[in-house]
């Protein structure tokens, strides 16, 4: 499974951005996946999930509410539409797939990584 995030970009505390990651591989869109981030010096963190199916989301504390995580398995994609954007949510964001059955929310849980696209948000 190859994934390929992007939507990133500068934004001011209080706007939205859509994050997208596009899978590829015969069996993609049957694995769960989720976004992380990382802020520097900080530890990678998981934001959200969704199971294979969509039929079910999972949100970190610091995401529910303002986030929202979606997937297209017509399109092998996943989105996370971030809203209400706050100075603390400036990481590096990796979307990733793990072929469990549930939403891990640790990150040696999952087998594949994409690239990261930078999100900053300015006060």
């Amino acid at each position: 499974v190859q994934l390929q995030a992007s939507g990133g970009g500068l934004v001011q505390a209080g706007g939205s951005l859509r994050l997208s990651c596009v899978a590829s591989g015969r069996t993609s869109s049957m694995y769960t996946k989720g976004w992380f981030r990382q802020a520097p010096g900080k530890e990678r963190e998981f934001v959200a999930g969704i199971f294979w199916s969509g039929s079910s989301t999972y949100y970190a504390d610091s995401a529910k509410g303002r986030f929202t995580i979606s997937r297209d398995n017509a399109k092998n994609s996943v989105n996370l539409q971030m809203s209400s954007l706050k100075p603390e949510d400036t990481a590096v964001y990796y979307c990733a797939a793990t072929g469990k059955a549930a939403i891990p929310t640790y990150y040696e849980a999952y087998e594949y990584w994409g690239q990261g696209t930078q999100v900053t948000v300015s006060s």
